[in-house]
């Protein structure tokens, strides 16, 4: 049995009912939409934030059991989780996710921005028709930090002067944000107690961090994994590998690796020559520490929690997210 299988095992009969209320969630009278959504829940991913929304509600609740609301709120994160990806692809000018084409490859920019805020409204309104307010001021928080974090890592790239601190401040809003949410809007749906709301969230923010942190280690890894090797070098993202080695190195080192990356990205072998110049100043070393480092504060949130199948499946979830292939 896979990882991903095993996570599920728990929650088996809540992911397959949400996968058929996240469908009807998105249906429209406009056929191309409905031919467009069709196809996004076709190619869908390993599907981790609703399961983390079922296993945190399930994890804390009475008699285990999840209701209406932990259901449209699964169903909202995964329709703005996917109005982020359709608009990223666009803003990154991809042409594939998840081994498929994306939206934007088969139908063009425009439609896909429709798209996107069409889900994004859909979300939205499936929370206020239901009068789930709580719920969507935890989602409305996520969708403001991952915009303000994308739009701080392109200012940031650009001029290359980024600090350890503003990094931590990048992911945790860019991806760290919305796996909290999911954690806490699980909490939420079947509890009113604030600070275990609060504890759910900062278990996720942690295990956000952890995520994007070994998704930047990737890039310098040569396992054959969803991105090619060098890739963020290629587009000026500033890694947390590449961070440590440029704050731990001369001044001389310094400039010759940050005009590799503005002026000489193109070139694999260049590309090549930084990468093994973060390895030879121990970034990957520091980034894998961190990594841990927020995997075991995740890890230690969990301990107060009695035993459950549920516990259980979030701790595989915890520690699949430092040990995955890709």
């Amino acid at each position: 049995m896979n990882v991903t299988s095993q996570i599920k095992q728990p929650i088996q009969q809540e992911m397959e009912l949400f996968e058929k209320k996240f469908y009807e969630s998105m249906t429209s009278k406009v056929a191309l939409l409905n031919r467009i959504t069709y196809y996004i829940v076709n190619r869908k991913g390993k599907q981790m934030r609703p399961m983390f929304v079922f296993l945190v509600a399930k994890m804390i609740s009475e008699n285990s059991e999840v209701n209406e609301r932990t259901y449209r709120g699964a169903s909202v994160i995964e329709l703005i989780h996917t109005a982020t990806l359709v608009h990223d692809d666009v803003v990154d000018d991809s042409n594939r996710r998840r081994g498929f084409f994306s939206i934007n490859a088969l139908w063009k920019n425009k439609i896909a921005v429709l798209v996107g805020d069409y889900l994004l409204s859909k979300g939205l309104l499936l929370s206020i028709d239901n009068g789930d307010f709580d719920l969507l001021q935890i989602i409305s928080v996520a969708v403001r930090e991952m915009s303000e974090g994308e739009l701080l890592q392109i200012e940031k790239a650009r001029r290359l002067d980024i600090v350890e601190d503003v990094y931590y401040e990048i992911i945790r809003k860019k991806t760290a944000t919305l796996i909290a949410s999911c954690c806490a809007l699980g909490a939420k749906s079947v509890s009113e107690d604030a600070a275990l709301v609060e504890k759910m969230r900062l278990f996720g923010e942690l295990i956000g961090m952890a995520f994007q942190i070994k998704d930047d280690l990737f890039d310098y890894t040569d396992d054959a994994i969803g991105k090619p090797t060098g890739i963020d070098i290629k587009e000026q993202k500033m890694t947390l590998p590449l961070i440590y080695a440029l704050n731990n190195c001369s001044s001389k080192e310094k400039s010759w690796c940050i005009n590799s990356i503005k002026n000489h990205n193109k070139d694999k072998k260049r590309v090549r020559e930084v990468i093994q110049f973060v390895k030879d100043k121990n970034g990957l070393t520091y980034a894998e520490q961190k990594m841990v480092q927020f995997q075991q504060e995740a890890l230690s949130l969990l301990h107060d929690f009695p035993n459950s199948p549920y516990k259980d499946s979030l701790t595989i979830m915890v520690n699949y997210v430092i040990d995955r292939k890709k």
